[in-house]
């Protein structure tokens, strides 16, 4: 469904179904459409688009450092946070054993696609997984979900403008505090995020993590700091700018649902989803942006995604959430209009006071 008509399609706000819904396909309806070669992966092609993007992010640096020239580092910039970005995708493959179907080999790429990008590789992946169980859920998901209106409206001032209106530089936030009204850090292995049992993943991924800001330190050390900004804090802010954004508009949009308690299920909430158009972005972060697939298998490769997403609209019909519209357009309209749900109701919907 385009997201123009679903809008239209659902009732105020307000009127937050008590009643539990009933989709008209099952989680097998789904898996049984897609061809069965989409849950294989390819160790060939998923270390290929791996080596495609350091090659390319190495050949920026080249290109970069033989121009010198502020003309270029602006554009540097915005190219090179874009292939940081498409870094994180690869990564982003492992977290979810999806690269290949062995585990070492996932978590090493997956640690040389995060750590040079700052992002602590098992600490991510699972409060990823956990967000991936418990997505569309008000209880239970672990980002990018609303605050009731009355938390809203308690909320202190600095805390709106991080979280409505900076919120394209929230991933680092994310990464020490966790979201609001959540605590717990992805560096710590003692945080609520994480189980006993995973305390030597946590550990490996900060030391890893601890290890790579002490290189920035001595390189910063050794070129100064004008280095550090030309060369690594301008992509990792056009990376963390892009992550962010993405993120975002995955699981904000005025006319996506979201449930409490029993109302919640898997399939429900992964389907409040919605996949967006990058235009020629798309194959460059690995098409991220077809995004209700994912949710529903998060085990297939990026690369079959495509395929899956075709197999799976006819039968899921106005239930498939997508938009064609300009990122900026879609981006602007669920920054004003998506700040809270109800404190009430188990089938809600975001609103705003700008309503």
């Amino acid at each position: 469904m385009q997201l123009d008509t679903i809008n239209l399609n659902k009732s105020d706000s307000s009127e937050s179904s008590e009643e539990t819904t009933k989709l008209p396909f099952t989680l097998q309806d789904l898996k049984a459409a897609i061809p069965a070669e989409c849950f294989q992966p390819s160790v060939t092609k998923s270390l290929y688009y791996f080596f495609r993007d350091i090659l390319i992010i190495s050949l920026l640096y080249a290109v970069a450092n033989y121009l010198d020239s502020w003309y270029f580092w602006p554009i540097f910039w915005v190219m090179q946070g874009t292939m940081f970005w498409a870094l994180f995708v690869v990564g982003h493959d492992c977290g979810h054993q999806s690269f290949s179907k062995h585990k070492w080999l996932n978590d090493l790429v997956g640690h040389l696609s995060h750590i040079p990008i700052l992002v602590p590789y098992h600490g991510w992946r699972i409060s990823h997984r956990t967000h991936h169980k418990n997505t569309g859920s008000l209880e239970n998901d672990e980002s990018w979900y609303p605050i009731s209106e009355s938390e809203y409206n308690a909320m202190p001032l600095l805390q709106k403008i991080g979280r409505f209106y900076v919120f394209l530089l929230a991933y680092p936030v994310y990464l020490f505090k966790r979201s609001p009204g959540k605590e717990g850090s992805h560096f710590s292995p003692s945080s609520p995020l994480f189980k006993p049992s995973e305390k030597w993943d946590i550990i490996t991924s900060t030391t890893l993590w601890i290890g790579f800001v002490a290189l920035l330190g001595f390189l910063t050390y050794q070129w100064g700091w004008m280095w550090l900004l030309k060369y690594y804090a301008g992509p990792y802010i056009g990376f963390i700018i892009w992550l962010d954004l993405v993120t975002f508009l995955h699981h904000t949009e005025p006319g996506i649902p979201w449930y409490r308690g029993e109302e919640w299920t898997f399939l429900k909430g992964a389907i409040s989803s919605v996949d967006r158009d990058y235009g020629f972005i798309n194959h460059i972060h690995h098409d991220i942006g077809t995004h209700v697939a994912h949710h529903i298998f998060l085990n297939m490769p990026h690369y079959n995604l495509l395929k899956a997403t075709a197999a799976i609209k006819p039968i899921m019909g106005e239930y498939f959430h997508e938009s064609k519209e300009p990122v900026w357009k879609s981006l602007w309209r669920s920054a004003i209009s998506c700040h809270f749900v109800p404190d009430t109701g188990n089938k809600v919907y975001y609103t705003s006071h700008n309503k």
